[in-house]
């Protein structure tokens, strides 16, 4: 039999008639205990979580863990996307290996389990020679630290060289039919869609401007018939957006549904430059949208309609974007971000921190197609992040669960991914954080060096 444990007498929980806490056994929560109850069945062990505030665990639906490498990188900053694409990518095509991409996948996840996040999705499009094993490796690393993934298999097959409008140098494309029968591949040996699965696999040709019809059409076959999610980048800016009305006569959403693409498989990254008539298509087909607010931030991109998008019934996600556009890995700094932007937007009233919360928790997990993960609630896996306020940021707060966001917690002291402890104390188990450190930044001199 396995244990059962209650998570006992919480600061604050962020979950409905559960004051008391909540019993996990078998990696799920069991049973919500209310005010001045007990648990109903007999529990072999108690974790006073008296000192902390708990939420589920953060969800991060886009991220570039290969970007780590060139964090605050001389040739990049104070750039706007794309010429700090066209800055960065001779870089990456030539610099990141096997053994570099390694480390980065290592640190990123390593950040997002520190900063509350539990699952997590990194949108790889980047597989330059000897990199090709790039998703065998995220699978590796994210079972070696305990964090649930989407592997999410980007592609290139569009190159500057071909299309002027394309960004990605020819060492960094591949052949489509390469690309497909690599997403076969990891279909077949990493996407599990059993409930609490801890991998699955998402298809994620980059953005409409360096792929071509003929892959975003394929990718959206191959998603229907292995069941699997389908991602992008889309219209983060408004470049792309006229990009999409010169090149192809339509919005970007309308060549979306050219491709087969709009559908509730799908969420889109960023989803800035959306006008009225598109957000409500949108909505209609059960399209996903990552508000990215820290690299949007960063690069000077815009600002997401959260609020339409989520009132037209599209699902609002949250990712921490690249490596190298928002140059950390905090899923929970993300989350004081999307306030911050979103009432810069709007207005005080209009976005609070439950919003902020719910996108990167419930609405990150409908953006990946999982009703297991994102909510405290009985019958979900029991992910959830555990927060102290003994830090002086906190001191006075009055409401421990907006305090998280209002007064920028940004490290978790536990960390639960399907009932076991993944980060005690604030530390990441298993990890030597110092060693990481280390031989990242070690790696990280080439990409300096080359300059």
């Amino acid at each position: 039999m396995t244990e059962r444990i209650w998570i006992r007498d919480p600061i604050a929980i962020l979950a409905e008639g559960a004051e008391r806490g909540v019993v996990v056994e078998g990696g799920r929560i069991v049973e919500g205990v209310g005010r001045g109850a007990e648990p109903v069945h007999p529990v072999q062990k108690i974790f006073d979580a008296s000192r902390h505030v708990v939420t589920p665990g953060l969800v991060n639906t886009h991220h570039h863990f290969f970007q780590t490498m060139t964090r605050a990188h001389p040739a990049a900053i104070n750039k706007s996307l794309w010429p700090w694409i066209a800055s960065i990518y001779p870089y990456w095509t030539k610099y990141v290996n096997a053994e570099n991409f390694r480390l980065a996948a290592r640190l990123s996840m390593t950040e997002l389990l520190m900063s509350g996040c539990t699952c997590a999705s990194d949108h790889h499009y980047l597989f330059p020679r000897g990199l090709e094993d790039a998703m065998d490796i995220e699978a590796e690393e994210a079972a070696r630290i305990g964090l649930r993934m989407t592997l999410t298999r980007g592609a290139l097959d569009l190159s500057g060289a071909e299309d002027s409008q394309a960004l990605a140098p020819g060492g960094a494309i591949q052949d489509d039919d390469v690309i497909l029968a690599d997403c076969e591949r990891i279909i077949g040996r990493y996407h599990d869609l059993s409930d609490g699965a801890m991998t699955r696999v998402a298809l994620a040709p980059n953005a409409p401007f360096d792929v071509t019809k003929r892959l975003m059409r394929e990718t959206a076959a191959l998603a229907e018939k292995h069941d699997c999610r389908l991602h992008t980048h889309l219209v983060e800016t408004k470049q792309e957006a006229d990009f999409a009305r010169d090149k192809h006569g339509m919005t970007a959403v309308d060549y979306l549904e050219d491709c087969g693409w709009l559908s509730n498989r799908t969420w889109l990254a960023h989803g800035i430059y959306f006008d009225d008539a598109e957000i409500a298509k949108l909505g209609r087909h059960g399209v996903g949208v990552c508000h990215c607010p820290t690299s949007n931030m960063v690069l000077a991109s815009g600002m997401c309609r959260t609020k339409e998008l989520e009132a037209a019934g599209v699902a609002v996600g949250l990712g921490v974007d690249g490596g190298a556009s928002n140059d950390n890995s905090n899923l929970m700094e993300a989350v004081r971000h999307a306030l911050m932007i979103g009432r810069l937007k709007y207005d005080a009233a209009s976005v609070t921190h439950l919003d902020a919360l719910r996108w990167g928790m419930a609405g990150s997990a409908r953006c990946l197609g999982r009703d297991d993960i994102g909510a405290i609630a009985v019958g979900r896996q029991a992910d959830m992040a555990f927060w102290s306020l003994d830090e002086l940021r906190f001191s006075g707060a009055g409401d421990p669960i907006a305090a998280l966001v209002l007064c920028g917690a940004h490290a978790a002291d536990r960390v639960m991914v399907k009932g076991e402890w993944r980060v005690e104390d604030g530390a990441p188990v298993g990890v030597d954080v110092a060693r990481l450190r280390h031989e990242h930044h070690q790696a990280s001199r080439a990409f300096l060096e080359a300059l």
